[in-house]
């Protein structure tokens, strides 16, 4: 299935000339809407399922923008390794002084480019390569390049690792509330993250402890798949290790990249996972129209919220 899904939505622009939105994502691909109809432009076989609507058997959460705001603490991160190792590009407008990325450029360019190594390698490639402590002028060869960006990333992240185990971050609204209403129950609960596996089981462990990680029915990272967002495989394989039918998953995202992946899922199984959004101050002006539903933060949602989502009768055709 992810094979197929792969085919189905062109790569977003790397062009940061305006700010993030749906726009940068041609094609555009249905949800099962509650009491709406859509039919896949990109299959052949029309959707059908009941008309009695979906039971929510399992929750599934994205973990940086959902159960942490943590672009602004990537951000920092990255401008903390620049800073450390004198990292200046040719084209800033002060040769003599650390590259840093303000908020709205790393808002821009998280939205468009998954992964910090990509992020770099594409900002080194648009602003020249940098002369820093690691290579007094700027690397030449794809080998130093490569070693300088893996050097920049290696950093940055004991850095993200050290400001999330310094006690000041805490949990996005609503989220602890809203795992343990979930089990108790009964139903299963999981975390699916984009980013390194290392990374997601520290957040994890400092933000929502220990126990309630540990009580996690399904757990997955971008190490465990081979394709990451928008590919929806890391979302196909929690459900088979759930045991749930992903027409009865309801997943928790904060990005357009996020709900692309069940759009994409949609189009590919016809039964697909239904997304709500919970969007933070980086993700706020995108288009989520495509989301049975939209909030702020959890801090008013209850279970008894999604499941009445998904249980209203869905008519596809």
């Amino acid at each position: 299935m992810a094979s197929s899904a792969m085919l189905l939505l062109p790569p977003p622009s790397p062009s940061l000339s305006s700010r993030s939105s749906l726009a940068s994502f041609p094609t555009r691909l249905p949800l099962l809407y509650p009491r709406r109809t859509f039919s896949s432009p990109l299959s052949t076989r029309p959707l059908s399922i009941s008309a009695s609507g979906r039971a929510l058997e399992a929750l599934i959460f994205d973990c940086d923008g959902v159960i942490l705001e943590s672009e602004h603490l990537h951000r920092q991160a990255y401008n903390d390794a620049f800073s450390h190792f004198s990292v200046c590009c040719p084209s800033s407008s002060s040769t003599s002084q650390p590259l840093n990325w303000s908020s709205d450029f790393y808002d821009d360019l998280q939205n468009r480019i998954g992964g910090g190594k990509p992020k770099m390698r594409w900002y080194f490639k648009e602003h020249g390569w940098p002369s820093s402590t690691i290579f007094e002028t700027p690397p030449e060869d794809d080998i130093d390049r490569a070693k300088l960006i893996d050097t920049l990333q290696d950093w940055k992240t004991e850095r993200y690792k050290e400001i999330i185990k310094s006690g000041t971050v805490e949990p996005r609204p609503g989220v602890l509330r809203l795992m343990d209403e979930a089990k108790n129950a009964g139903k299963k609960l999981a975390v699916c993250s984009a980013a390194t596996k290392s990374s997601v089981v520290l957040c994890l462990e400092n933000l929502i402890g220990i126990e309630r990680f540990e009580s996690l029915d399904c757990f997955l990272a971008g190490d465990d798949v081979k394709e990451k967002k928008p590919d929806p495989s890391i979302y196909i394989t929690a459900s088979q290790r759930l045991g749930v039918s992903e027409r009865d998953c309801l997943v928790v995202e904060d990005s357009v990249i996020g709900l692309q992946v069940d759009l994409l899922l949609c189009a590919a199984t016809g039964a697909g996972m239904s997304c709500v959004v919970t969007y933070t101050s980086s993700t706020a002006n995108q288009n989520f129209d495509e989301a049975i539903a939209t909030y702020p933060d959890l801090s008013n949602v209850r279970l008894k919220d999604l499941e009445s989502l998904l249980q209203t009768p869905v008519a596809v055709k």
